[in-house]
């Protein structure tokens, strides 16, 4: 399969190096341009291009961008073809600076993003720390398997991305229709929790969409007044904690 990611940081760049492993053909690019991750993209087997390059002559399009600058790139994704799926791996969170209105009255995340970029995407890799997608994959038919969450529209589509997520050593969910990919946002039960399969089901089942924004902001404000960094095991413990369902706990 032909990918092509914009954005090269954590997440965009475990994507590509994951991809590339599994015999995808990549092209990755970065903010500053194809010069600025050269090396890393060779090193991974990776193309770096231009933005616009990422969108051309490819079968998916991965947006690893902040989710404020989705609009920044909707003109380069509306020239790709009309049958390229769009993955949207980008969460809200209003404490970097941008709030964003229709989001803040509700509107699941991913569906602000479709309307921005005016096609159909699917929101999927979004539920994971870049430690968990860099480290946590496993084979197929592992017990303990982490379970990831994907939601859109299109069933064709989404069963191309969970190909995807089995590539890159997670167990593909399907939570349901775009509308409803608030349940795997920030502050939801199945956000950064690493969750096995039947885990996910009941979280995804179980998450309660008005909580979802005070749990990701008393999140954000405990971890930024933490004295000293997290561990990772330690962020997905706290994740757990206050996001669990008062049955779940």
């Amino acid at each position: 399969m032909k990918i092509g990611i914009i954005g090269a940081g954590n997440i965009g760049g475990t994507l590509a190096r994951k991809f590339v492993a599994a015999g995808h053909r990549v092209k990755l690019a970065g903010s500053k341009g194809p010069t600025e991750i050269q090396q890393f993209a060779d090193r991974i087997g990776a193309l770096a291009v231009a933005s616009k390059e990422a969108t051309e002559d490819v079968n998916v399009i991965i947006l690893s961008i902040p989710f404020a600058s989705i609009p920044d790139v909707a003109g380069i994704v509306a020239s790709a073809a009309p049958d390229v799926i769009v993955i949207d791996t980008s969460n809200y969170y209003p404490q970097f600076g941008t709030r964003i209105s229709e989001v803040e009255a509700g509107q699941p995340e991913s569906m602000w993003s479709s309307e921005c970029l005016g096609r159909p995407v699917i929101k999927a890799f979004n539920a994971a720390l870049a430690k968990t997608l860099a480290d946590g994959g496993k084979s197929k038919g592992a017990v303990d398997r982490i379970a990831m969450p994907l939601s859109g529209d299109s069933q064709p589509r989404k069963a191309v991305v969970s190909e995807l997520i089995d590539d890159a050593g997670f167990e593909p969910f399907d939570a349901g229709s775009l509308a409803l990919s608030w349940r795997h946002q920030p502050g939801t039960p199945a956000y950064c929790t690493e969750l096995t399969l039947p885990e996910l089901e009941w979280a995804i089942r179980h998450a309660v969409k008005d909580l979802a924004p005070h749990n990701r902001d008393a999140l954000m404000a405990e971890f930024a007044a933490s004295k000293a960094p997290l561990d990772h095991a330690a962020v997905i413990k706290r994740n757990r904690e206050v996001t669990a369902p008062s049955s779940m706990e």
